[in-house]
């Protein structure tokens, strides 16, 4: 693929077309990184009849560069960026303090996404796992490391854009990756969409509300 993406919506659209095959499947489920997953993830589970949930992972940043991810976590999982933490002389502490945040940030969104409602049941079930984008790797790979301990079937992965070599590496940790521009230098995910406004979580909770709606009436 080449040219910039309309907005995660159309990403979404356009991913779908990729995973046709997974279709009306009942041992399926797609899963999205909110928030700016979420999108992307709606349209694919319209398109294919899938049910959608959320899979709960927050990027760890750097607190001078903050759009630099040394780390994620997901509940249960933590994993750091080291090369990064020496490169920027990142103290034990100042990472401890991050981590802590982001777990405060993490139950705030449990609450206001999932509210009681456990998660789906994610053993033996292929997994679509959905982002906007994907640049160190770092919060997907937590991801992938929180829903390995749930035993799923497969895990395929499913962004519109990620750096060719972050896309060779993940070809290791998942069964299938789908994406749809690799290019050999991301620099970052805004710069190939033409709309990559900040998803609301409003939105979060209307794509999810909407989805289930949209599934239950199949």
């Amino acid at each position: 693929m080449t040219g910039l993406l309309q907005n995660r919506s159309a990403a979404g659209k356009l991913l779908a077309l990729k995973l046709a095959i997974y279709t009306n499947r009942a041992d399926v489920l797609v899963l999205a990184l909110p928030r700016g997953g979420v999108g992307v993830a709606f349209e694919i589970a319209k398109k294919l009849h899938l049910p959608l949930d959320i899979c709960l992972v927050r990027k760890l940043g750097a607190r001078r560069h903050k759009e630099l991810a040394i780390g994620a976590i997901a509940p249960g999982v933590i994993i750091l960026n080291q090369d990064i933490i020496d490169s920027l002389q990142i103290s034990p502490e100042e990472i401890n303090q991050v981590i802590a945040e982001e777990k405060q940030e993490l139950a705030r969104r449990e609450r206001a996404y999932r509210g009681a409602c456990p998660l789906q049941k994610i053993t033996n079930r292929t997994i679509i796992l959905v982002d906007d984008g994907i640049a160190t790797g770092a919060t997907l790979r937590a991801a992938i490391a929180t829903l390995r301990q749930e035993q799923p079937a497969s895990i395929v992965v499913a962004v519109p854009v990620a750096s060719a070599s972050v896309c060779e590496e993940l070809k290791t940790e998942v069964e299938q990756i789908i994406c749809l521009s690799k290019p050999a230098e991301l620099h970052s995910i805004s710069l190939w969409y033409k709309d990559f406004s900040q998803t609301t979580d409003a939105e979060v909770c209307y794509f999810l509300a909407e989805s289930e709606r949209e599934f239950k009436l199949l």
